[in-house]
């Protein structure tokens, strides 16, 4: 009983992730088309752009690093995923102060 519910949780943590990547992949790609027709009306939304990368990495990288278990190289690599998605995170905020601030 237990390793059925397991798999489940597991499919919808699967199906979760997965619809938060299509989400967030079609929210940066409209975001960046507005962005590069009129870049200096819409510069606001580079922040945004980069936040919108940082959640779809930290994201993946939290979701492998669960499942990788003692898989060292899995986990790594989902750390290294997590570590781009906290330094797109910094470079977000970055942004928005030298945008909002300028």
């Amino acid at each position: 009983m237990y390793i059925q519910e397991r798999g489940r949780n597991l499919r919808n943590a699967s199906m979760m992730v997965d619809l938060a990547h299509i989400v967030a992949g079609i929210l940066i790609v409209v975001l960046s088309v507005i962005s590069f027709l009129n870049p200096e009306e819409h510069m606001v939304l580079l922040p945004a752009i980069f936040f919108l990368a940082s959640v779809l990495n930290l994201i993946h990288g939290i979701y492998k690093i669960r499942l990788s278990g003692r898989e060292k190289k899995k986990k790594a690599a989902a750390i290294a995923a997590t570590l781009f998605g906290v330094c797109l995170f910094a470079l977000s905020i970055v942004s928005a102060v030298s945008i909002w601030r300028g």
